[in-house]
């Protein structure tokens, strides 16, 4: 068997700095005696994750949040966090580390200009995913703020704005792991009602480079799998792209994943999500060539 690698794969910017600011952390943790905190998952991938506890980092949340964070650093994950959680975090007395990805940082801070001036906004992307809460948190003082993961949402959503505000100024910020292709197509639906609308280019670049390699992959062999961790956003994109070719292709957090009809074909291509680690890209490599 022949495996072909994407042409880019794996650890993005954001999540590379985010692991790196963690590791910094952990070490001057043991001289410091202080307790390391992550505020939510750090990034989408369990391998990553795994390794950060046994480094000593905890996983917090709103939920399970110590009133007293003396003493505690509190890392800010990759996908950001609402201004409102940071401000009671370091109330309680938090050291707080921001590990929010520039790119997610520019997204929110383009929320806030947008809304301070008075623009409904319209956020393409999934409205659990902790990248939009953070966005949301961002946009508190918009006259409108409407979270729409498709084109049939962002139009449902449009109408009720033009039906009641239909002169208002109108932006569309996205999450920045959502596809040109449906952040193109919720913008057009948008713009049905709202022509002026105003759209800001926050798709991250590493999420298109990773996008583009993969179609130039499946140009080239018979399945692909996807490495990566079922949270991650920009994995199940990867996942979606993989589909709509009509080749066989599948998700794989580690080698165990692998699908055994995969080991019959002559060429697999292999593509990864931008928090997925190196180790597990190359264990999956191995089993697919070593058919093991």
């Amino acid at each position: 068997m022949k495996v072909i690698r994407a042409r880019v794969l794996g650890f993005c910017m954001g999540v590379r700095r985010a692991i790196e600011l963690a590791q910094k952390a952990c070490s001057e943790a043991n001289t410091k005696s202080m307790r390391i905190l992550s505020f939510g998952k750090l990034v989408h991938n369990p391998k990553v994750l795994a390794d950060l506890q046994k480094n000593g980092i905890e996983t917090i949340d709103m939920c399970r949040l110590p009133e007293n964070l003396e003493g505690c650093s509190v890392i800010i994950r990759a996908h950001g966090i609402d201004p409102v959680v940071e401000n009671n975090l370091r109330e309680r007395g938090a050291q707080i580390i921001d590990a929010t990805c520039p790119n997610v940082k520019s997204c929110q801070l383009k929320a806030h200009e947008l809304s301070g001036a008075g623009y409904c906004l319209f956020l393409a992307g999934e409205s659990k995913h902790a990248e939009i809460e953070g966005i949301l948190g961002y946009a508190q003082s918009s006259p409108f703020c409407a979270v729409t993961g498709t084109a049939e949402e962002a139009q449902e959503a449009a109408c009720k704005l033009f039906e009641k505000k239909p002169s208002e100024k109108t932006a569309l910020i996205g999450q920045t792991t959502i596809s040109q292709e449906d952040y193109f197509r919720i913008s057009e639906a948008i713009k049905k009602y709202f022509p002026n609308l105003e759209i800001a280019m926050t798709i991250c670049s590493a999420a298109k480079e990773r996008q583009d390699s993969l179609r130039e992959l499946l140009e080239k062999t018979e399945a692909v799998i996807i490495a990566g961790g079922k949270e991650s956003s920009n994995t199940r994109r990867l996942l979606s792209i993989a589909k709509e070719s009509g080749k066989p292709c599948a998700l794989a957090e580690d080698s165990s994943e692998i699908p055994q009809a995969f080991f019959s074909y002559q060429t697999v291509g292999l593509s990864a999500g931008a928090s997925t680690p190196d180790s597990v890209i190359d264990e999956i490599e191995q089993k697919l060539i070593n058919q093991r």
